[in-house]
């Protein structure tokens, strides 16, 4: 809010008019300056002079046939892909917060874009408004969830991250739960400062719980290991609304073996969380024209699942969405520009 008054009063304009301006831009979420009526002609035509509100439909769009719809946006001469996903009781949309990834995780395809720069606060809030905006227009499901999980690391991009949530939570913002967002990493330093500043739930991209052979698949390791991760989460209060789950791709033989399994326990014990597995997708095999990752059957996962409940670590199977459009985990590769 303090920006938006120091904003203001850059033109001319009272301060009180800082809440006006998170009004417009937030709750009402125009287009355009010029709709911001309770604001003096003077000053809107100052604001243009200095300011544009940042906001940009998608480029192009893709349906998959469960209903997932992947949006392409322009950010500059670059792209970037968010995903719609509808369910029966909430609709979710996964964010980047990115121009491609750094991590180079061997697995995912993001990868191989390469890393083209961090997005702004504007250009994040942008894909949720946006895409929010069109599900309501074309009398789909209003976002009820937002995952930061699409391209980039968002802790390597903390700052922005973190003023991002702020405005998406803040009740001069968008008033939402902290609750209903998600933040994914793979594990790095920064994130104890995510951990500290922000309410929302966090996910852990883990995919095998011993460090010499994540550190194989998963060059952040090296950063910071896993089991430096799960130490600093036991430090705080998972017990109330606040989640930590871990998400784990499953690969046949190399992760999803009996050692694996009692190692998630040992590794996991005494911290309130929860695993996502995730079935891994061939069209990632197939594009990275490698075969080092054969996926999990179904058997196999459900067994794995099993378990790890039956021993009382909380386990879930991920519905996988979006697959035939390349909208699935680690398959964003900006494929709607070709």
């Amino acid at each position: 809010m303090s920006e938006l008054q120091d904003i203001a009063l850059s033109v001319g304009l009272q301060r009180f008019a800082g809440k006006q301006l998170a009004e417009w831009l937030y709750i009402r979420r125009v287009t355009s300056i010029d709709e911001m009526t309770n604001i003096s002609l003077k000053g809107r035509e100052a604001l243009k002079a200095q300011y544009t509100i940042g906001r940009h439909a998608p480029v192009r769009e893709a349906v998959s046939v469960d209903g997932t719809r992947k949006y392409l946006f322009a950010v500059g001469d670059q792209f970037i892909e968010s995903v719609y996903i509808p369910e029966e009781d909430r609709a979710t949309l996964c964010v980047s917060t990115q121009m491609g990834c750094k991590m180079g995780c061997k697995f995912c395809m993001t990868g191989t874009l390469g890393f083209h720069g961090h997005l702004s606060p504007a250009e994040i809030l942008n894909q949720i408004f946006e895409i929010d905006q069109l599900a309501i227009t074309n009398e789909q499901s209003p976002l009820t969830n937002v995952v930061y999980m699409g391209e980039g690391e968002p802790m390597d991009n903390l700052d922005n991250v973190l003023r991002s949530l702020e405005i998406m939570t803040a009740p001069y913002g968008c008033a939402w739960s902290p609750k209903r967002i998600t933040v994914s990493t793979v594990g790095v330093p920064a994130m104890k400062r995510f951990l500290d500043e922000s309410e929302c739930h966090l996910a852990i991209s883990m995919h095998d719980p011993f460090p010499a052979e994540r550190a194989t698949i998963m060059p952040a390791e090296k950063m910071l290991s896993i089991t430096e991760v799960v130490a600093l989460l036991k430090q705080y209060d998972w017990s109330h609304q606040r989640r930590v789950s871990f998400e784990y791709i499953c690969w046949h033989g190399q992760n999803d073996t009996i050692r694996h399994a009692k190692e998630l326990l040992r590794l996991l014990k005494g911290l309130n969380c929860r695993i996502n597995l995730i079935r891994f997708h061939a069209g990632v095999e197939d594009i990275k024209n490698e075969r080092r990752f054969p996926a999990s059957d179904e058997k196999q996962m459900e067994w794995f699942r099993d378990y790890l409940t039956q021993n009382g670590l909380t386990t879930t199977i991920r519905r996988s969405r979006g697959e035939d459009i390349l909208a699935a985990c680690g398959m964003l590769v900006n494929s709607l520009t070709r």
